[in-house]
């Protein structure tokens, strides 16, 4: 494996570079605007079309919180009444400027939704689930009995609009330029920082924090965006419609909502809009059927039951699949770019100093009274027999065990009490003996998100070109640079192992952890892994390594640390430590 290879070099791009990439986009926005605006529409078709485009834009709102960020939610008919009802009775009770209405509507719905997502995001799967349909059926109670804010169940008419949309027609440009609008920001969203941190939590939480993502607060922002979408699309329904009553903000369209997002394919907006767009028409195609009792919504559900069976990650996800292989195969342009790792050096000669380092499981101490000193650019390997505690010391290291007792010090910084996330930034960097990537992603993307790491200087520049480039350096580096665009799940196990560590890698950690990367490894791959270690010894980064492969490990390691029922047993200069008994006895064996 060379520490040369090919890269896709980094795209030139100046200020207008993104105006005129998406020209078209805009263009053909205008076109639709401008049609819908001058073409003289059905009142009938009006109708449909007013549905279609502000349900589209609360479906978008899904797409954030369930298809990029993983969570679910069933209140969005929740935030979709909070922006309908402040236009209603804002325009109508209080009198206000629509837009006024509007935003505050959109607001009340991005102040809800972070609070629900704060106040229960702790929570998983089907409690969440549960939490979003009481949190939907408590609204819904409030809207039908609380008459006087509400006006109950007869709801709120003659709702106003701008003063330039008074017609119909035109309010509906106004609908459908919105939805062009937010659609091409959530398009957009998956390529931004916050929208890679939303998919690597949807793919791997654990990975996600360690990789340097805070996991709870994207949670909560995907639910605050989730929600504001929700708020914008409930305003423009109730202008849309001059209506609005508890009933249309019920269980069952959170339910229409989540089905349209999963029909059309959650993770993008394109699929939200082609499954509301379906939801809606479908319908309409099938009146003919309503005079013979049940058997519209026997052909309306099973035509759902098929694309869902056939097409689990709904009709635009298939396509997008589609797209995907044929993109994989796209191979890089050649570069000789290499990897430069320039590890912070404050902390004196000793880069970890961990004193009295405990994990007790009830009665089972894990570990106990462990102390480890790492010096800095040298390799380190922690050792011991299966259950000796090495990988639950890393987990202490890393941030996802909180220790009983002891004090861990990084480059002459406590992080003892911080969270995973934090101490990515105070420049630790983790792979995994169970390999965590993001599997709906590609190489680039998953080493992508190790640059942005906080604290990387690249973050400070700001751009995306420098993290691209930093995330093809590591990938050239570990020899994959040619296969950036493939994704994860494409590659062998042993490449997905240098996929991992060139995630690490990308953030320029100060300290590498390595849980046994030579787990799973044939002969060859393992002779490969020996050289990548020595490359990034060589520029001076510190390694502290787990790892079961003696011979990995005495070629590899300075300075090795034995561990036996949690408890080190042995520390010093790896020749020394391996003939020492104790050493021989419990983890060598004897004759």
């Amino acid at each position: 494996m060379s520490a040369q290879g090919e890269q896709v070099s980094a795209p030139r791009t100046t200020a207008m570079s993104p105006v005129i990439r998406h020209l078209p986009y805009f263009v053909a926005a205008a076109i639709a605007v401008a049609v819908v605006a001058t073409i003289q529409l059905d009142g009938y078709i009006l109708n449909i079309m007013m549905q279609a485009t502000t349900f589209a834009i609360a479906v978008f709102g899904l797409t954030v919180v369930l298809g990029l960020c993983g969570q679910i939610n069933l209140a969005q008919a929740v935030f979709f009444g909070f922006g309908a009802y402040a236009v209603g009775l804002g325009t109508t009770d209080l009198g206000l400027n629509f837009w006024l209405c509007l935003m505050g509507g959109s607001i009340i719905a991005l102040l809800a939704g972070a609070l629900l997502g704060m106040t229960t995001l702790k929570l998983g799967g089907h409690y969440l689930a549960m939490v979003t349909i009481s949190f939907q059926q408590i609204v819904t109670l409030f809207m039908i009995n609380a008459i006087g804010i509400t006006h109950g169940p007869d709801g709120v008419s003659r709702i106003g609009r701008p003063g330039l949309f008074q017609s119909s027609q035109s309010f509906l440009a106004l609908c459908v330029a919105a939805l062009a609008l937010i659609g091409y920001i959530v398009w957009h969203l998956p390529d931004t920082r916050l929208g890679r941190a939303m998919r690597a939590v949807r793919d791997n939480e654990l990975a996600a924090g360690v990789a340097g993502i805070d996991v709870y607060r994207t949670k909560v922002a995907a639910f605050a965006l989730s929600a504001l979408l929700g708020g914008i699309g409930g305003g423009l329904f109730a202008g849309g419609f001059s209506y609005v009553s508890p009933d249309q903000f019920s269980f069952a369209e959170s339910i229409v909502f989540l089905t349209m997002a999963l029909l059309g394919g959650a993770a993008s907006p394109i699929g939200a809009a082609i499954g509301t767009g379906l939801l809606i028409i479908i319908p309409e195609w099938l009146r003919f059927l309503k005079s013979v009792p049940g058997l519209y919504l026997a052909i309306y559900g099973l035509f759902v039951i098929l694309i869902m069976r056939f097409m689990p990650d709904g009709i635009w996800g298939f396509v997008q699949f589609t797209l995907d292989r044929w993109r994989a195969k796209v191979r890089s342009e050649p570069t000789t770019q290499v990897l430069q790792l320039a590890p912070a050096s404050s902390g004196g000669d000793v880069v970890l100093e961990v004193s009295g380092l405990s994990k007790h499981f009830g009665g089972l101490k894990a570990v106990d009274n462990v102390d480890i000193s790492v010096r800095r650019g040298s390799v380190h390997a922690l050792i011991g027999p299966n259950g000796s505690g090495k990988t639950t010391t890393l987990n202490m290291l890393s941030g996802l065990y909180k220790t009983t007792a002891g004090r861990i010090v990084l480059d002459g910084v406590d992080i003892t009490d911080m969270p995973a996330h934090m101490r990515t930034s105070s420049g630790l960097g983790r792979t995994f003996q169970n390999i965590r990537l993001f599997r709906s992603m590609t190489a680039l993307e998953n080493v992508i998100i190790g640059a942005e790491r906080p604290g990387n200087d690249l973050i400070g520049a700001g751009t995306h070109v420098l993290l691209t480039e930093r995330a093809m350096k590591a990938l050239t580096f570990v020899g994959l640079g040619t296969r950036a665009n493939e994704l994860v799940s494409s590659f062998s196990y042993g490449h997905q192992r240098l996929i991992e560590i060139a995630r690490a890698l990308a953030g320029n950690p100060t300290l590498l952890l390595l849980d046994e990367p030579a787990a799973g490894l044939n002969s060859s791959e393992k002779v490969e892994l020996h050289g990548l270690l020595k490359r990034i010894a060589a520029q001076g980064l510190t390694i502290l390594i787990i790892d079961h492969d003696m011979t990995l490990v005495r070629e590899a390691a300075q300075h090795i640390t034995v561990l036996n029922f949690g408890r080190r047993i042995a520390d010093g200069e790896s020749l020394s430590v391996l003939q020492q008994p104790d050493v021989i006895s419990a983890y060598l064996g004897t004759e």
